[in-house]
This record gives structure tokens, C-alpha cells and sequence, in this order.
């Protein structure tokens, strides 16, 4: 009973061990195609709502569509993140604030969608 309670102790310390080191891991940055935001620099709410909501309708026909649901490239993933983010971002903006991680993620998203599509 004992060696079966140390091997227990024994198999969560070492789990705890691999857990934290994938604390230390580095971060992929998934926006180098999109660079810095276009969105979040326009100071114009009319035209950002505007744009945010063209490529929240892309992404949504991107998500919607067979062609890249049964894809084997990653077009479908990005769609869905794509229209939730600049659904948030138009959310937001709906009551004339403007959330730049939003915007940011929406233009990124969008971004890595279209990527995959070529």
C-alpha cells in the first residue's frame, strides 16, 4: 500500500514538473502576416465599423462554407476566430468603443484566414 501511494506522490510531482515547463515555452506569434493593425489605427468609428464588419461577413461565409469545412487546411479554424473576435469588435464599437486588442485579433485572424485560402 505504501509503494502504491509513493508511486502516486512520485507520478504528480513528476507531472507538476512537465506542467511547469510549459510555462517557459516560447509563444508563437500568430499575427506576423497582419504586422500592426490597420483597424486600430483608424480614428474614423463609421468606416471601422464598416470594415470590421466586411471581414466579419467574409469570415462567417469562410466558416460557413463546405469548401473549407472539409478542407485539410486551416482555413476554417481561423474563420471561426476571426468572426468572433471582430463580432466582439463590432460589438464594442456598436457603442463607440474601440477595443484595440479586438480590432487586432480580427484584422490577425482574418489575416491567417486569407492566408491558407491561396
Amino acid at each position: 500500500m505504501r509503494s502504491a501511494v509513493a508511486g502516486l506522490c512520485l507520478a504528480a510531482f513528476a507531472g507538476q514538473a512537465v506542467a511547469a515547463d510549459l510555462i517557459d515555452m516560447p509563444t508563437v506569434s500568430y499575427c506576423t502576416t497582419a504586422g500592426t493593425s490597420s483597424l486600430a489605427l483608424n480614428e474614423n468609428v463609421g468606416e471601422l465599423k464598416t470594415e470590421v464588419v466586411r471581414l466579419m461577413d467574409e469570415a462567417v461565409a469562410a466558416a460557413n462554407s463546405s469548401q473549407w469545412i472539409d478542407s485539410k487546411r486551416p482555413v476554417f479554424v481561423w474563420a471561426s476566430e476571426a468572426k468572433v473576435a471582430c463580432g466582439k469588435a463590432y460589438g464594442y464599437l456598436k457603442t463607440n468603443y474601440r477595443d484595440e486588442d479586438y480590432l487586432n485579433k480580427c484584422e490577425c485572424f482574418h489575416s491567417r484566414m486569407v492566408e491558407y485560402m491561396n
